[in-house]
């Protein structure tokens, strides 16, 4: 069996064991909150990731995780007892949901090389406070992002369990976002993947939709919680307070840590890439600058 495989079959395994210890969690509390019995369920779930990523010494055990468990909780809170959701608006949710997840998940899977490797952003996070790592590793790694993905996922929640709307505009509005969101990741990473494979050493990406936005996977990404956020207020538009703040937090993500942080690394690396920033869209895809040319 090769490093890869066996890679797998610990991340399998590790999942399986998150999984169901949150299962058993949900099976026996006695906290009646379902929200708050689902958010305690994620912790653990999380927790026993991270003592797998200690034991390995590879935080890249969590890199699924942020696909793998919004569609999880999907089927736990519309099979839960006391369901008011409605099934057309599951069945529109579903199909954003789950098209997003397994893409995502795939996309990772196909091009994870295995335990041996760890994502760099993961070694730099840790690197800036060496006396507080294991700090570090579990709340900026794995507990702040699960905060942030279940606080992304409250409009699900909303919009399966607290129906209060019939099916309207603004649920084929989210419909058509999500499914949108997700083509235009599918469509940037197979273009960035295309690139990777040919590109020749200093060459940067920047035809198809990288030549309109630097990061059209992160805008993709932005949009997919922007339609959670629509089937929220289409279901429950009076917990509105609750159901925007997860797309705000993944904007805010994106815009002030994680694009920042690709673009230093990208002009250590390659300072041409400052062409790049003069001339095409950072985020929202917009058709580039012309290119003045000398006379």
């Amino acid at each position: 069996m090769s490093s890869r495989n066996i890679s797998f079959s610990w991340i399998i395994f590790a999942y399986i064991a998150a999984c169901s210890s949150g299962l058993l969690y949900l099976e026996f509390c006695n906290q009646p909150n379902l929200l708050i019995n689902s958010f305690i369920a994620d912790l653990i779930a999380t927790a026993v990731i991270f003592v797998f990523s200690r034991l390995f010494k590879n935080s890249s055990f969590y890199d699924a995780y942020w696909s793998v468990i919004p569609p999880l909780f999907l089927l736990y809170w519309w099979n839960t007892p006391g369901n008011d959701g409605q099934p057309l608006r599951y069945l529109f949710i579903s199909v954003v949901v789950w098209f997003w997840a397994m893409r995502l998940t795939w996309n990772w899977a196909k091009h994870w090389p295995g335990l041996q490797h760890e994502d760099w952003r993961y070694e730099l996070l840790r690197k800036k406070a060496p006396k507080m790592e294991i700090f570090t590793d579990f709340f900026g790694i794995h507990f702040f992002p699960t905060i942030q993905v279940f606080l992304g996922m409250l409009p699900m929640y909303a919009a399966v369990r607290l129906s209060e709307k019939s099916i309207g505009i603004l649920d084929y509005l989210a419909l058509f976002t999500g499914i949108s969101a997700v083509l235009i990741q599918l469509i940037s990473d197979r273009q960035l993947h295309q690139f990777i494979a040919t590109r020749k050493d200093g060459d940067i990406i920047q035809h198809g939709l990288w030549g309109w936005s630097r990061h059209p996977n992160y805008f993709g990404e932005f949009l997919f919680w922007c339609s959670l956020g629509l089937f929220g207020l289409a279901a429950y538009p009076a917990g509105w307070w609750w159901e925007i703040p997860g797309a705000i937090a993944m904007l805010c993500m994106f815009l002030f840590a994680s694009i920042p942080l690709m673009e230093t690394r990208s002009l250590e690396r390659r300072p041409q890439y400052q062409k790049i920033i003069n001339n095409i869209s950072m985020f929202i895809p917009w058709p580039p600058k012309k290119v003045q040319r000398k006379t």
